[in-house]
């Protein structure tokens, strides 16, 4: 079970029974009240009783502390438990959703993401031929075009690096979405970017789908790593992906998969075989 369900459960319990035990103690105290907001008046109203500043002070603020206890029995009664509930309601809903992490709130719900991983082919060399400021200017025109395919299909860009980047999304599917996307724009012979017509970039990008561990807004883990790998294997223009995503779609009739080569990576044990993907 989700753990912010089950939080959100509790406290919903926690509240539920604040609430009960709110309204029997008002219940209860309302009689109290009125015999004290009288007993007040009549103090206020006796010229015999001995005053100081503190004295007067003491009696207004508990006059207006009962007239304000008399308000809230009154405004629970109008509007129910019911009512008042369901306010609590929302507000803990409300809570528990700003709390949960990054992570939670793109996951699927197996609790999967897919990791894109992204960057330019050549990168070094090109940014050695047209200078630093040409090149800022460049990636300025590759960045604005990233993001624009990455919100569309609702993907969460973690990090940048240069030339590089780390999104992740809820599906595979929203994930090629967006790849096919930006390459599509890249490769279109009416670049709407000057700056991309003029200098035209080839983007790589590797795909991997699995759990992953989120911290302090990064993500971290086996799959992570995976991800990276895969995309490091692409040539610029193209999508590669892992044989988790190829099926998971392979009854897919939006994609197709042609299998590519089989590879080993450092660090992640045994064979891997790779897949490139293109609208079906």
């Amino acid at each position: 079970m989700d753990t912010a369900a089950v939080i959100l459960g509790l406290l919903l319990c926690a509240a539920l029974g604040v609430i009960v035990w709110l309204v029997t103690q008002l219940n209860q105290a309302r009689s109290e009240v009125a015999e004290l907001t009288d007993a007040i008046g009549t103090i206020e109203a006796d010229p015999g009783f001995p005053r100081s500043p503190r004295t007067a002070q003491a009696v207004q603020t508990a006059g207006l502390a009962m007239r304000t206890a008399m308000d809230t029995v009154s405004r629970l009664r109008e509007r129910g438990v019911r009512s008042t509930l369901l306010t609590s309601i929302d507000d803990f809903t409300r809570w528990a959703l700003e709390d949960r992490s990054e992570i939670a709130r793109v996951a699927g719900p197996d609790g999967e993401v897919t990791i894109f991983f992204s960057d330019i082919e050549n990168s070094t060399a090109l940014n050695s031929e047209l200078g630093d400021e040409e090149w800022v200017k460049l990636l300025a025109a590759h960045d604005r075009l990233l993001h624009t395919y990455v919100d569309r299909h609702r993907g969460l860009i973690v990090k940048s690096q240069g030339d590089g980047y780390m999104v992740v999304f809820s599906t595979p599917e929203l994930a090629i979405g967006a790849s096919l996307d930006i390459q599509r724009a890249l490769s279109a012979k009416r670049q709407r970017s000057r700056r991309l017509r003029r200098t035209p970039i080839r983007v790589r990008i590797g795909l991997h789908t699995g759990t992953a561990i989120e911290k302090e807004g990064d993500y971290f883990g086996r799959n992570v790593a995976m991800a990276a790998r895969v995309a490091a294997m692409a040539d610029g223009g193209e999508i590669l992906v892992s044989t988790d995503i190829a099926d998971a779609l392979a009854d897919s009739t939006e994609f197709r998969f042609t299998e590519e080569d089989t590879v080993e990576f450092k660090g992640l044990p045994g064979e891997h075989l790779l897949w490139s993907v293109e609208p079906a």
